[in-house]
């Protein structure tokens, strides 16, 4: 079905935290793909499906042993892990250095993610720029959503990033009390560059219960409610 990479400029806002909250809405079948190559923390702060704790030492490390004479798609639901709430997930590398032996893994990792058959893909990418093998992941992607918050810093990085990267949609991480005027400002700086550009609440109580069980609080959460808002853009937009 469809890739969706999810990145950002400097300081990665939130990144990880987005791509969890739109899985966990996804009005399809879906699997979280941990594709940071400076290491992710997925395996650290979401519980398994039993309440335990995931295995950090299966997911893509473990996929990349696996695959060194070829990827298949086939072979990706064997590293996955369902945590609570029955999410499917691919744990990322645990720490940058492993990322240096893998230059080659991105490409047909992209492949492999964008050829499943049954599922769409949510590839949380973290930041871009230090690892430049990631574009062959992303050059796979349907669709390419770069998050930034409305300062004036974060969205300057953004138009640079812009400039040299081919992106879909910009999705702002705005603060609840001036939600749609920072929304409209980012659109009036990049609008015309993109897609779309929508947004994210920064939330971080619902950040917070997003680590626990999925529950009524959860779902009440302004992450969530704007995380749906979210998904049903991705989904509808051709």
């Amino acid at each position: 079905m469809a890739l969706i990479a999810m990145a950002a400029d400097k300081g990665a806002p939130g990144v990880t935290t987005a791509a969890t909250a739109l899985a966990a809405v996804w009005p399809r079948p879906v699997l979280l793909a941990e594709c940071d190559p400076a290491g992710g923390d997925i395996a650290y702060r979401l519980p398994a499906a039993d309440g335990g704790v995931l295995n950090p030492g299966k997911g893509l490390l473990t996929l990349a042993a696996t695959a060194r004479r070829g990827l298949e798609q086939a072979q990706i639901h064997q590293h996955t892990q369902k945590i609570v709430g029955g999410l499917d997930v691919l744990a990322g590398l645990t720490h940058g250095e492993q990322a240096a032996g893998l230059t080659w893994l991105w490409g047909p990792l992209g492949r492999s993610l964008a050829a499943i058959p049954n599922a769409d893909v949510i590839a949380d990418c973290g930041r871009l720029g230090s690892h430049p093998q990631l574009d062959d992941l992303l050059a796979e992607a349907e669709k390419v959503v770069l998050l930034t918050r409305a300062t004036l810093d974060h969205v300057a990085h953004l138009r640079e990033r812009l400039s040299i990267t081919k992106a879909h949609g910009v999705v702002v991480i705005a603060d609840p009390r001036s939600y749609r005027s920072s929304i409209d400002d980012v659109r009036r700086i990049v609008g015309a560059s993109v897609g779309f550009v929508h947004g994210l609440a920064h939330d971080p109580k619902g950040a917070e219960l997003l680590r626990g069980q999925w529950g009524g609080r959860l779902d009440r959460s302004l992450l969530i409610r704007t995380a749906r808002d979210l998904a049903g853009r991705l989904v509808s937009d051709p």
